[in-house]
């Protein structure tokens, strides 16, 4: 990713890194409407789009992820379900220089989420994203932490990295029964370690 291409997608993201995840955990909350896509005739997915998420010390082991972008209020897309995460369609592929975002709830509508225990990952912790060209690209968790959403750290999560790297991505926190939302994101950092 260019210098200007992060630019422009930090700049984007300032307003998804505010409701980042809004709709997790909502009890009967809504997901919010997807942005019309571009006709698919004109859309090439890339070959190293990641099709699979593996977190073995969580027991994370996801069916196919799903394509996310940002919604209609500038929100970054949530999965329709607990079970199932997303690949942030914006950001870089898994394995591709720059940090890939792969997003899911922590609990929704009373079903534990795909990222329940995101905030349990210590150092060291691996990480594995299957890819839609056959490889695997291995990651190995450096950090986890939470940030309240009103001051999401948006550079430190999206900024450009000279090399690759992945965010997971998911609401933490106190679970604010006045909005429906968690009042936290918890984010797992991680650099990658090969491709097999």
């Amino acid at each position: 990713m260019s210098r200007s291409q992060a630019r422009s997608l930090r700049v984007a993201l300032v307003g998804v890194a505010v409701a980042v995840l809004a709709a997790c955990g909502a009890p009967g909350g809504t997901v919010p409407a997807a942005t019309p896509a571009a006709p698919a005739e004109s859309v090439q997915p890339p070959t190293t789009a990641p099709v699979q998420l593996t977190v073995p010390a969580i027991d994370v082991h996801s069916g196919p992820l799903l394509d996310l972008g940002i919604d209609a209020a500038g929100a970054l897309e949530v999965p329709p379900d607990a079970v199932t995460a997303g690949w942030f369609t914006l950001a870089p592929t898994p394995g591709s220089p720059g940090p890939a975002v792969i997003a899911g709830h922590v609990d929704y509508k009373g079903a534990p989420g795909v990222f329940q225990r995101l905030g349990d990952l210590n150092p060291g912790d691996e990480v594995s994203v299957a890819r839609a060209d056959g490889s695997t690209a291995v990651f190995d968790v450096y950090l986890v932490e939470r940030y309240a959403k009103a001051r999401f750290p948006t550079e430190r999560v999206y900024g450009n990295t000279a090399d690759a790297e992945l965010r997971l991505i998911t609401c933490g926190g106190v679970f604010d029964t006045g909005s429906g939302h968690y009042q936290d994101n918890v984010v797992a950092y991680a650099r990658l370690v090969r491709v097999a």
